[in-house]
This record gives C-alpha cells, sequence and structure tokens, in this order.
C-alpha cells in the first residue's frame, strides 16, 4: 500500500505531465507561480482521500479546516464556519476506503476549489478551473495508486 509520499509523487507527476502537455499543445500555458500552485493542490488533491484514517493528510487537512473554521468565526461568518464543520465531519461517517475513495467523491470534493472563491469572496469561477482539474487529477491519482481502478 503506496504511503504519504508516493501519493505526493504520484500525484506531482500526473499533473506535471497534463500541464507539460497543455503547454506543448498551447491549450493552457501558466507562469511558474501558477504551476507551483497547481503542483500543490494536485498534492492536496492526492493526499485527502486518507483524511479517513490517522494520517499526514488528515492532520493537514484538519490542522488547515481550523485555522480556516477560526477566521470564518473571527469575521463572523457563521454560516460558512458551520458549513465548513459539518463538511470536515463527513469522513468519519466512513471506514477506511469508504466514501473518499470513489471515482464521484474525486470530482466532488474538489468543487470546494471552485465554490469557496465564488461564495467567500464574490470572484468569478472561471479563473480557478485549472486548480480544479489539479485537484482531480491529484485525487484520480491516490485512486489508481490503491488500485481502487
Amino acid at each position: 500500500m503506496p504511503g504519504y509520499k508516493m501519493h505526493i509523487a504520484g500525484a506531482a507527476a500526473v499533473t506535471g505531465a497534463a500541464v507539460a502537455g497543455t503547454s506543448w499543445l498551447g491549450v493552457y500555458r501558466p507562469g511558474f507561480e501558477t504551476m507551483i500552485c497547481l503542483g500543490l493542490f494536485s498534492i492536496l488533491g492526492g493526499l485527502f482521500p486518507d483524511v479517513d484514517t490517522d494520517s499526514k493528510g488528515r492532520r493537514f487537512f484538519y490542522g488547515a479546516a481550523l485555522v480556516v473554521d477560526g477566521f470564518l468565526i473571527f469575521r463572523e461568518q457563521y454560516r460558512y464556519a458551520a458549513v465548513l464543520g459539518f463538511c470536515a465531519l463527513l469522513p468519519a461517517i466512513g471506514s477506511h476506503r469508504g466514501w473518499t475513495h470513489s471515482w464521484w467523491a474525486a470530482l466532488l470534493i474538489p468543487c470546494s476549489v471552485l465554490l469557496a472563491p465564488m461564495l467567500l469572496l464574490g470572484l468569478p469561477w472561471k479563473p480557478f478551473l485549472p486548480y480544479y482539474v489539479a485537484t482531480v487529477l491529484g485525487y484520480f491519482s491516490h485512486l489508481v495508486l490503491d488500485r481502487k481502478f
């Protein structure tokens, strides 16, 4: 069973290949900083499926959720804080390699990359589409490495 280092490498490799391919074809040519961010989003996607067990991904995601929830409460955005808290509880209702290791979760969970800027900041979703795709690629790389496909 692959560990977190293999999931990081897999996510980075898949997204790196996708960025190289789209750049070579002239479809999408991100700058260096954007490529770094796409890589980070991909790695986060590659680590998320193991949030349902004691793992590095779980520690990272729950730590980040705590910080963001605290920020939302400080800003008196109680509805968003409640939604984040509710969503953070969802992995606890399944077993390891349960719903977090499904193809539909790989498409649905990364939607937060599109929805958060829209709902919290009023920004359009289209500029965030490459980050969504990178997160989905990272997520699917995890599922492939875990032989869920």
